[in-house]
């Protein structure tokens, strides 16, 4: 991973962005300090399918009941 400061990376901004496509990633720094990740794009997300699990899960209408202390012990440690 190449850094290369603000100045460097507007004046070869094109060349930089080939060579993000090619997969390299480059950091943009300013001061020498990193605030910026030239990444490339992957593949867009699948879409999520709702109701995927329907009727398959069984959850109780507690399940969002508060710990007993007991319960909340195991949690927390000694």
């Amino acid at each position: 991973m190449q850094t290369v400061n603000i100045h460097e990376a507007k004046t070869h901004l094109s060349r930089l962005l080939e060579r993000v496509a090619g997969g390299e990633e480059i950091v943009i720094a300013k001061a020498g300090k990193a605030i910026a990740r030239l990444v490339p794009l992957g593949a867009s997300p699948k879409s999520r399918r709702l109701g995927l699990l329907k009727n398959q899960l069984d959850i109780p209408d507690d399940f969002d009941k508060p710990l007993t202390e007991g319960e909340l012990a195991l949690f927390e440690g000694p």
